[in-house]
């Protein structure tokens, strides 16, 4: 199936991701977070073994204990041929990204040159998510338009002002299914205040967040994100990649390429975008 949707769309390569389970629960213990994320990989191994060149696969992380998740991403590299990490842009029981607890898996995914992708879900079950924490009355256009963006941009403040891409040089960092329009504003505010405080600010940083977010961080653009052209105007077409959402119901299967191809933007941006990008990013020939 997942074969014929990527022959109605003209990829000719895909990243596979989790549509469930979601891990990111509080309560979850440890162990049994990493074993659900164990069982999901298995599974997306077996699952490509049809065309394995053509589907290649990130590997389902949780950030319980990034020890644990270090080993399990080992695991999928080395023993299952994935070429990513996957998980939940959330803290876990309270614990940011930038967090020291979390370096173990920042310094195994440099090591083993792959990337960290965060990929917001609808619910995880956490304190810190925002459909759960913020609203009171269910709303689908409330939750929808500003779920997945907003735990995106607190996990690119953490990752770039927190100071991980600074301990992390090598690191690759994605930001995925929750549009790319904002980038803009936000590296921006985080470079307006990274200024006025850095004096006393705790992590020592050598250069402003959007240098690190420009150096080592991607971001995905929607099919339809007829926005895009104004962040290309302000911070160039490096660092965006192109998503279908496929299978999910908001996606634009089978016309997502289609209508990527008609977005106001350059015909060397959009090869940049469909593939250039997204091979820097996986590290594919």
């Amino acid at each position: 199936s997942q074969l014929r949707a990527m022959d109605a769309e003209g990829l000719d390569k895909g990243v596979l991701f989790r549509t469930l389970p979601v891990v990111c629960v509080d309560a979850f213990d440890p162990g049994f977070a990493v074993a659900l994320c164990r069982a999901w990989n298995d599974w997306a191994a077996d699952f490509r073994k049809p065309d394995p060149a053509r589907m290649e696969a990130a590997a389902l992380l949780t950030l319980h204990d990034a020890t644990l998740a270090a080993r399990e991403l080992r695991r999928a590299v080395k023993d299952l041929g994935f070429i990513a990490a996957q998980m939940m842009p959330n803290p876990v029981n309270g614990v940011n990204l930038h967090d020291p607890a979390m370096d173990p898996l920042w310094a195994e995914a440099e090591r083993l040159n792959v990337p960290i992708c965060f990929h917001p879900a609808p619910n995880n079950y956490s304190d810190t998510h925002f459909v759960n924490r913020f609203l009171t009355a269910p709303s689908t256009t409330i939750a929808g338009g500003l779920n997945n963006p907003v735990e995106l941009m607190a996990a690119v403040a953490s990752m770039t002002a927190g100071g991980v891409l600074e301990r992390f040089p090598r690191l690759r960092v994605a930001f995925l299914e929750g549009n790319c329009s904002w980038l803009p504003w936000l590296l921006w505010r985080l470079d307006e205040y990274w200024e006025m405080a850095r004096s006393g600010e705790t992590t020592k940083l050598q250069a402003p967040p959007s240098e690190y977010f420009n150096r080592q961080c991607f971001i995905s653009v929607d099919p339809d994100e007829d926005q895009v052209e104004w962040v290309v105007q302000r911070l160039g077409d490096d660092t965006l990649v192109f998503s279908t959402d496929y299978p999910h119901s908001d996606s634009h299967f089978p016309e997502a390429t289609n209508l990527f191809l008609k977005l106001p933007l350059t015909e060397a941006s959009k090869r940049k975008i469909l593939w250039d990008n997204c091979a820097r990013l996986y590290n594919l020939s």
